[in-house]
C-alpha cells in the first residue's frame, strides 16, 4: 500500500511529530486525528492567561490551519478512534471509518482523575463541578469564575498540585475568594522539597488564599445546577461557584491496551519512542518511557511531549534519535514563575541559593546522595538554562561549590564546557 502514517491525537506531540516528519524528507500521505473539535492548541495558558482573559482565543492556536495545508497536513478534528487492529494496521474511528496505516504514532495524552462519585461537566450534573484540561473545560471554568464574580460566590480548589495552584492564583488576581483543599501535608508535594512547598503556602496564603491541608473529602454534592457544596470528614463545608478538581491525571492508554501493546500506568515506549508493536510509537503524556536501568519514568510536561514526538517520527523514518534532554518544566503563579531542570525526587539534600523570604529571584538545589539532580528557580531564568546545561555535565557542582557566596552557576557551565572543548 501506499505510504500512510496516522496519528493519534492533535496535541503538542501529534503536531510537533506531524511537522517533524514532513520536515525529514516524508512525502506520503499523513493524517492527524483529533477528538476535540479543534485545531491544535497550546494547554499551559488555560490555567493562566487565557483563564484570565489576558490572551484571545485565536493566540491559544499552535499553528494556523493554512500553514498546516502548505505542509500537507491532513488533520481531521472530531474524529474519536474507537479500536486499533495492529496485525491487520488498521485505525477505525468511532462513525465505523477504517483507515489503513504503514505507521502509527499513539499520542493521546491524559484525562484528569475525577474523585468517587463526581460528574464534572455532564449535561444533567451542576455546572459548578469542574476539571481542566482541554480547551473547553478551560471555557466552562471560565463561565463558572465569571458567575463567581457576578453573584460573589467563592471558588474551592481539589488539589495542591500545579493546575489546582495555577487556577487558584488567577482566580485570586480575579478577586474571588479562594480555598485549596489538599489532601497531603504540603503543597506540591510530590513534586518539590518541604522547603519551597513552605514558600508556596506563604504565597499563596499572603495573595488572600484560604488552604486547607490534610484536608480529607467526604461528599461533593450539587446545591443547584451552579452552586456546589464540598464537605471534609471531619465536618467543615464549603459552597462555591466553582469546585475545580485538580488531583492529576491518567495516561489515556487504554486504545493501546484494547489492542495488545505493552502497558504500565501509560503506554510504554523506549528512548526513540517505540512501543511492543511493529511500526507503532507513542509520544507525550500518555506514555511511560522504560529507562536504562529497567524501571519506567511519566513525564507531563510540553517539553516531553515536543522531544517525544521528535524522537518517535525519526523512527518512523527509520532513523534512531532518542530524547535523553534533561527534563524542564513550568509554573506560573501571580507574579512568579517557577522553572524546573532536572528530576528531584529521591534528593536528600537541598541548598538555597537567594533569599527566599525577600521579592527576589532565588533557586533551591536538590541533591541525591551528593550529585545534583535538579534545580528549581523561581523569577531566575539565567539560572534556570544554565542549570539545563550543568546538568549534562559528567561533574556538576557539589553541595560545597553551590553553598559557597561567589559561587555563579552560569560561570561554571560556561568554564566547564571551555574545559571539556
Amino acid at each position: 500500500m501506499d505510504p500512510h502514517i496516522i496519528i493519534v491525537g492533535a496535541g503538542q506531540a501529534g503536531l510537533q511529530a506531524s511537522e517533524t516528519l514532513r520536515a525529514g524528507g516524508y512525502e506520503g500521505q499523513l493524517t492527524v486525528l483529533g477528538d476535540e473539535p479543534h485545531l491544535p492548541y497550546h494547554r499551559p495558558p488555560l490555567s493562566k492567561a487565557w483563564l484570565a482573559g489576558d490572551m484571545a482565543v485565536e493566540q491559544l492556536a499552535m499553528r494556523a490551519e493554512a500553514a498546516l495545508e502548505r505542509k500537507n497536513i491532513t488533520i481531521r478534528t472530531a474524529s474519536p478512534v474507537a479500536a486499533l487492529d495492529t496485525a491487520r494496521r488498521l485505525v477505525q474511528l468511532a462513525d465505523g471509518t477504517q483507515l489503513k496505516y504503514t505507521g502509527l504514532l499513539l499520542a493521546t495524552g491524559a484525562t484528569p482523575r475525577q474523585l468517587p462519585g463526581q460528574s464534572s461537566g455532564s449535561a444533567d450534573g451542576c455546572k459548578a463541578i469542574r476539571v481542566l484540561r482541554s480547551r473547553d473545560d478551560a471555557s466552562a471554568v471560565s463561565d463558572c469564575l465569571r458567575r463567581c464574580a457576578e453573584h460573589g460566590l467563592p471558588v474551592v480548589v481539589i488539589g495542591g498540585g500545579f493546575i489546582g495552584l495555577e487556577v487558584a492564583a488567577t482566580a485570586r488576581k480575579l478577586g474571588l475568594p479562594v480555598t485549596v483543599l489538599e489532601a497531603a501535608p504540603r503543597l506540591l508535594g510530590r513534586v518539590l522539597a518541604p522547603v519551597l512547598s513552605d514558600w508556596y503556602a506563604t504565597l499563596h496564603r499572603a495573595r488572600g488564599a484560604h488552604l486547607v491541608l490534610n484536608a480529607r473529602i467526604a461528599e461533593i454534592h450539587p446545591v443547584n445546577d451552579h452552586i456546589a457544596e464540598v464537605r471534609l470528614a471531619d465536618g467543615q463545608s464549603y459552597r462555591a461557584g466553582l469546585v475545580l478538581v485538580g488531583i492529576g491525571v491518567c495516561a489515556n492508554d487504554a486504545l493501546a491496551r484494547a489492542a495488545g501493546i505493552a502497558c504500565d500506568n501509560g503506554i510504554v515506549v523506549d528512548a526513540c519512542g517505540r512501543t511492543s508493536a511493529p511500526d507503532v510509537y507513542a509520544a507525550g503524556d500518555c506514555t511511560a518511557r522504560r529507562l536504562d536501568d529497567g524501571t519506567l519514568l511519566r513525564l507531563e510536561s510540553v517539553q516531553n511531549a515536543i522531544e517525544q514526538g521528535r524522537a518517535a517520527a525519526a523512527g518512523l523514518l527509520g532513523q534512531d534519535k532518542p530524547f535523553t534532554a534533561v527534563p524542564w518544566f513550568w509554573s506560573d503563579q501571580y507574579d512568579k514563575k517557577l522553572q524546573i531542570a532536572g528530576l528531584s525526587h529521591g534528593a536528600d539534600s537541598w541548598v538555597v541559593r537567594g533569599d527566599m523570604h525577600a521579592d527576589t529571584p532565588f533557586s533551591v538545589y536538590h541533591f541525591r546522595q551528593g550529585r545534583l539532580a535538579a534545580v528549581d528557580s523561581i523569577n531566575s531564568a539565567k539560572e534556570h538554562l544554565a542549570a539545563r546545561t550543568v546538568l549534562t555535565m559528567p561533574v556538576p557542582p557539589t553541595p560545597e561549590q553551590v553553598g559557597s557566596a561567589d559561587f555563579d552557576l552560569a560561570a561554571f557551565a560556561k568554564a566547564a564546557q571551555a574545559a571539556a572543548a
